[in-house]
């Protein structure tokens, strides 16, 4: 009895290529990437970033004058630049609060060890920041994360990363006030984070 070709040639499943952060860094040093290409690299995927709406824009731009002010002599207030994940991760998130660094990172990115804090301003990007962006940060060490909702204006505060999870989850309304981990002293007014004027 014959068979058809769908019957005798099984469908081949092919693996996308899955670069490392030297791997990124080569392709970025091509010229095949340029730095204003909207793309990063998560967990070995070169992904495209989603263009930013008003409310987004103004937050990262506003948030961030808050967070240099804040933080000032304290840390460094990283704005949408590249943090790097080994070994296979290069994020730019809305905002990473770092450790002064003598050399002021010219010769690299921040990495896990100098990160305190990352904050990921969502809107049309909610979900992508709850799910692959908690676990790409818990599972590289970050000690605490914060996502600004901007559907709800509420802070969502994800800590105790533990066998890359994030332990504990909290929904933080605009009224309500934080002290970061790494910070106790210093009080965070999420209604000036948020932008909110009244």
């Amino acid at each position: 009895m014959s068979q058809t070709i769908s019957e005798t040639i099984q469908p081949t499943v092919l693996s996308p290529k899955r670069w490392t952060v030297a791997e990124y860094h080569q392709i970025i040093s091509s010229g095949i990437i340029t730095p204003d290409t909207p793309v990063e690299l998560i967990n070995g995927q070169i992904i495209e970033m989603v263009p930013q709406q008003p409310p987004h824009a103004a937050t990262t731009d506003e948030g961030g004058d808050y967070l240099n002010a804040l933080f000032l002599g304290k840390a460094k207030v990283c704005v949408q630049l590249p943090a790097t994940l080994p070994p296979d991760s290069e994020p730019e998130p809305d905002f990473a609060i770092v450790k002064i660094d003598a050399n002021l990172y010219r010769d690299r990115h921040p990495g896990p060890n100098d990160i305190y804090l990352i904050i990921e301003v969502a809107d049309s990007t909610l979900q992508k920041d709850r799910q692959y962006k908690s676990t790409l940060y818990a599972q590289a060490g970050i000690p605490e994360y914060w996502i600004i909702n901007l559907k709800q204006n509420q802070v969502i505060v994800y800590r105790q990363g533990q066998d890359g999870v994030y332990q504990t989850e909290h929904v933080l309304e605009a009224s309500d006030q934080i002290k970061p981990l790494a910070f106790p002293n210093l009080i965070v007014d999420l209604k000036k984070l948020l932008i909110l004027t009244s």
